[in-house]
């Protein structure tokens, strides 16, 4: 019997349109890893939170990059769950990055070129070989341009902003509905227009607007897509 091919499917698009939630799901039906670029890099910067590298959305740029030798940006699985947990110099930090003083700087600090690098670096280490869905903003552009499969998430700006304030409200932690507006419309703009990797639909993904779909919804679109593409190598 012929053994199936364990292909590359990136899964990029705008904030808080539920990438990671639906890049899970991929993962766990087909059996493949499930790898969150983001966190990488809100882990450098948490890292450059706690150091006072970036605050109020502006980033030293030089003081980051002198620090990225001691920033080390690993992953351990989870055992429950199957799923990457995030550790920065080794201590666990997947609550942590996911706080607010993080989403409100990690655009900051993602635009810095040498911080992408590094992150890139290790994104194409992890996925050698196959059998990954991972999900960011230029990982089928930037990391993984020959990827099989590529999607690209986007949604209408108000259920971005309700989703990700309903999220923030259900992990107990701290949400102004008009912050998270706020924040997300600056992220579209940050990461749309940055000189490095600014996030942009790849030539070949396939648009998924999602602003009206439930979970099930997006994998029996995912599901059709998927057997056809895999149908046509």
């Amino acid at each position: 019997m012929k053994k199936k091919k364990r292909i590359i499917i990136t899964v990029d698009g705008y904030s808080s349109c539920g990438k990671s939630t639906f890049a899970k799901a991929i993962a766990s039906e087909l059996g493949y890893l499930y790898i969150d670029s983001g966190a990488m890099y809100r882990a450098v910067t948490l890292y450059s939170l706690r150091k006072g590298f970036v605050s109020g959305g502006v980033a030293d740029a030089g003081r980051i990059i002198s620090a990225l030798p001691a920033i080390k940006v690993s992953f351990r699985t989870d055992r429950e769950t199957g799923y990457f947990v995030t550790l920065l110099n080794g201590e666990t930090v997947e609550r942590e990055i996911r706080d607010r003083a993080v989403s409100d700087n990690v655009s900051a600090v993602s635009t810095i070129a040498e911080v992408r690098s590094k992150l890139v670096d290790l994104q194409r280490e992890l996925g050698a070989g196959g059998g990954i869905v991972m999900d960011g903003r230029d990982i089928g552009t930037v990391v993984f341009p020959g990827a099989e499969l590529k999607i690209f998430m986007t949604a209408r700006p108000e259920v971005r902003a309700q989703r990700r304030y309903l999220e923030l409200v259900s992990k107990g932690l701290p949400a102004d509905f008009d912050a998270v507006v706020k924040n997300i419309t600056d992220r579209d703009r940050i990461d749309s227009s940055r000189d490095v990797s600014p996030l942009r639909q790849a030539d070949d993904a396939v648009i998924l607007d999602n602003s009206d779909m439930t979970p099930g919804e997006q994998m029996k679109w995912f599901r059709k897509l998927f057997n056809k593409r895999m149908n046509e190598s």
